[in-house]
């Protein structure tokens, strides 16, 4: 394998496992097929102590294989049953990365419907499910496969999970383990070190860096209005460039 024989697939599932470096003994839970190998990802290299389970009632030596299983033996550490699960997540001992359909500057996101009103969505969607929860209680970070203006918006039509947005937050409301951490898209790598916890481009591709507009609906800055919200741009991968021009084509 050389330095560019990779797929973008692979790009972003390296890029997601970062999420979990150095989170110690923490649930790690991956919702999706990037997220879930992402997780694996971070277990089996730099990430040892993540528990994982088999996405059922126990928890794992070692990820379980996406897909059928075969012959294939779950190496049991324990018995986690879905109450535990809640233990943990109320502690702020989860980290969790999702994939919302819309998701805001602040890091608000959606996973409940698109258009029209709550009564008479155009689209609907999943509901919130436990994302207020996850977004309230731990870390959380989100995969975007698709970084783009339907995906990345202003103002999301409904918010399924709590961001930074000072405006919605009242006084006296508990924040001590509200985290968002990360995001990763098949064009960059971003996380809330903005203003007010706005999103910054952290990993990206040369041809995005300056013309966020073409691919984010929301307001957003550029590195060159502010330069001290970015880090150094860094390609991961040396054919980083193709692959995002690709996509953006």
């Amino acid at each position: 394998m050389t330095d560019t024989d990779y797929t973008l697939a692979e790009l972003c599932i390296t890029a997601a496992a970062e999420a979990w470096r150095d989170a110690g003994e923490v649930l790690a839970s991956g919702l999706g097929l990037v997220p879930r190998l992402a997780a694996g990802l971070a277990k089996l290299t730099f990430s040892p102590d993540l528990q994982m389970t088999d996405a059922e009632s126990l928890l794992v030596a070692e990820p379980v294989p996406v897909g059928k299983r075969g012959a294939y033996q779950v190496q049991v550490e324990g018995w986690l049953p879905f109450r535990k699960v809640f233990e943990l997540l109320w502690s702020g001992r989860r980290h969790a990365m999702t994939m919302p359909t819309q998701l805001d500057r602040f890091g608000q996101i959606n996973i409940s419907y698109i258009g029209g009103t709550f009564e008479k969505p155009k689209v609907q969607l999943l509901g919130v499910r436990g994302i207020p929860g996850n977004t309230i209680n731990h870390p959380c970070s989100f995969f975007v496969p698709d970084h783009s203006k339907r995906s990345f918006v202003e103002r999301v039509d409904m918010v399924s999970g709590a961001g930074y947005d000072p405006a919605r937050w009242q006084d006296g409301v508990r924040r001590d383990l509200h985290s968002l951490r990360l995001i990763v898209t098949n064009l960059a790598v971003l996380d809330f070190g903005g203003p007010d916890h706005a999103i910054r481009v952290r990993i990206h591709s040369k041809v995005i860096i300056d013309i966020p507009v073409k691919v984010v609906g929301m307001q957003t800055e550029t590195k060159s209005e502010h330069p001290e919200h970015y880090e150094e741009p860094v390609e991961p991968l040396a054919n980083a460039d193709e692959i995002a021009q690709e996509e953006l084509n």
